[in-house]
């Protein structure tokens, strides 16, 4: 049986530092409510004032929550969404930290993900995703290339990196948990991003996929689940092709599983994504944010690596 203990602790104790009095939303569907009711203990033992909210699961990822957990989410001091599709990339959850709320989201988290992949050594981790946003944030564009094919070129002028390097102690900090990654909303992007690993919501293609991208829209996805995934995008409409974010993992504990919660932080992969970027710096709002997973990339970021065929080399420069 896995112990949650020292998960939990990290997320409620060092992430959050929830503090005796505030008010604590955990937000849970039927699926991850065992995971929401270890966390809502926990905030609980720490003298919050935690509440457990349970609404019907989201048919995707970026699908708004119910009106009534927006309000609640609005209205709290620390807020935790171990759902099982993500509310990272909705205006709700976006309205919430502008209104001073911290918090974090775990979508698809399982209970050994969170056990496994909390357990990395911070600080390293926390200076890797530090530096890739840092990096980012003062670039003008990037290059993906990997050894199955892709070759995709970014504009990053203008945009601000940010690290989910789990420090969301401050008002209106947000990341993704477990975490581990650098990441930026591209102003543009052009070009072939070929995935053998991770598709969100559709889990691991076993035949390669094919995305295009023309003047930062997605406009073909060929090969395995790559129909599939164009298909969840178009159906929230004309900007769900947008591209959204490019991320860089920097979590070493984490491993490819089919899961993007985990998959996007696994050290030495990039990721892609596409749909909602307005919560992350871009301009567009939209109800999905789908991401994929590449693996043994090559990022150059003006024409400096970042990561060379998997390896990340960003601390040797």
């Amino acid at each position: 049986m896995t112990d949650l203990g020292p998960a939990v602790s990290a997320v409620i104790d060092r992430c959050l530092a929830v503090k005796a009095g505030e008010g604590v939303l955990v937000v849970v569907d039927p699926r991850s409510r065992p995971i929401g009711e270890a966390l809502r203990d926990a905030a609980n033992a720490a003298g919050a004032d935690a509440v457990l909210a349970i609404m019907n699961e989201r048919e995707v990822d970026g699908n708004e929550p119910p009106q009534t957990i927006a309000a609640a989410l609005a209205a709290c001091d620390v807020f935790i969404a171990p759902t099982s599709k993500s509310l990272s990339h909705t205006v709700a959850r976006k309205r919430a930290s502008d209104a001073g709320a911290r918090g974090a989201t775990m979508p698809g988290v399982t209970e050994e993900m969170l056990a496994r992949v909390m357990s990395v050594d911070f600080p390293t981790m926390a200076a890797r995703s530090n530096a890739v946003a840092a990096f980012l944030t003062e670039a003008g564009t990037a290059r993906l290339t990997c050894p199955r094919g892709s070759d995709f070129t970014l504009d990053l002028s203008g945009r601000q990196g940010i690290a989910d390097d789990g420090a969301l102690t401050e008002p209106g900090a947000f990341g993704n948990l477990p975490c581990g990654e650098g990441f930026i909303a591209p102003l543009g992007g052009e070009g072939r991003i070929v995935v053998a690993a991770t598709l969100a919501g559709l889990g691991i293609s076993e035949e390669p996929v094919t995305l295009t991208v023309d003047e930062g829209r997605l406009v073909d996805a060929n090969g395995g689940l790559g129909p599939r995934f164009l298909d969840l995008l178009e159906a929230a409409g004309e900007r769900g092709t947008n591209l959204a974010e490019l991320g860089v993992g920097t979590n070493d504990r984490a491993k490819l599983t089919g899961n993007v919660l985990e998959d996007e932080k696994i050290l030495g992969t990039v990721h892609v994504a596409f749909g909602a970027s307005a919560g992350i710096g871009g301009s567009v709002s939209v109800p999905i944010h789908l991401d994929v997973v590449v693996l043994e990339p090559t990022l150059e970021v003006d024409r400096r690596r970042v990561l060379d065929a998997g390896r990340y080399v960003l601390d040797e420069q």
